[in-house]
């Protein structure tokens, strides 16, 4: 049997590449449902022109259609995944129970996960008022300053989250970011303990945040509900004395709509 050549190993090199880059715009059209081709290159972490191919590619074989610029799953890629994910599951049922909560506060009330040791935004009711934090469906944010990612990293013991959040220093967004490890932990631990997170300007000067965890039957957390708001609006007392219950409720809210989806 004939030795392989380098060619042939270049080739299955370029194949396994591009197979990942072809997953990676499968998993981003997932979590967003229609994207450009900016769009996939961003969310992928591909190059445009890899992304493009790839969606074209999608495209000839009939998992996505392309309508302008934009290129939405077709049923086809649907079934490769086969029944909808659980991400997919919390997102709508969350989304009505995030409007309501949107309404009644008058800000934006948001859901994320934890992806890659981050929190992900996976469902979002905007209100009028509009924050600078970038925060938006498929959005990551950073966990160590964030309301949301210190919810989402409670569930875990000290190393877990040593480990998760890596020995690299935390970069100081504003004065008031906590931007050491022991602090951190310490603020963690007893953001498990109280059953929320509020981050005070930490991520975005003039910004305060407030989260909660959303859990299963079993208690486990599998998401974060969380609200943002101008500090020169709402006050960290307001945050704490009339969001917190809205939220939590919210959260409650979302445990038994999993619960009776689960029972159907």
């Amino acid at each position: 049997m004939p030795a392989p050549n380098a060619t042939s190993g270049e080739r299955s090199n370029e194949g396994m590449g591009g197979l990942a880059k072809g997953l990676a715009i499968i998993e981003a059209l997932a979590i967003h449902g229609v994207l450009s081709v900016s769009d996939a290159a961003r969310a992928s972490n591909i190059t445009r022109a890899s992304a493009r191919r790839c969606l074209i590619t999608l495209t000839e074989l009939g998992y996505v259609e392309q309508s302008g610029r934009q290129f939405r799953p077709l049923p086809r890629l649907r079934r490769l995944g086969g029944a909808t994910s659980l991400r997919d599951q919390i997102a709508q049922l969350a989304t009505p129970l995030l409007a309501r909560a949107r309404d009644e506060l008058s800000e934006s009330v948001s859901l994320a996960v934890l992806d890659h040791d981050r929190p992900l935004f996976i469902a979002r009711a905007e209100a009028e008022h509009i924050l600078s934090t970038g925060v938006r469906v498929g959005a990551h944010l950073p966990a160590y300053c964030s309301a949301t990612g210190r919810v989402l990293l409670s569930q875990f013991s000290d190393e877990e989250i040593s480990e998760r959040l890596g020995a690299k220093p935390f970069h100081q967004r504003t004065p008031h970011t906590i931007t050491k490890l022991p602090p951190l932990l310490a603020e963690i631990r007893a953001v498990h303990k109280r059953g929320y997170a509020m981050s005070d300007e930490e991520l975005e000067l003039g910004m305060r945040a407030l989260a909660v965890p959303a859990v299963d039957e079993s208690g486990a957390i599998i998401a974060a509900i969380s609200v943002s708001a101008a500090s020169a609006r709402v006050r960290a007392a307001d945050l704490r004395n009339q969001f917190l219950p809205v939220l939590q409720s919210c959260a409650r809210a979302l445990r038994n709509a999993m619960a009776n989806s689960a029972a159907r």
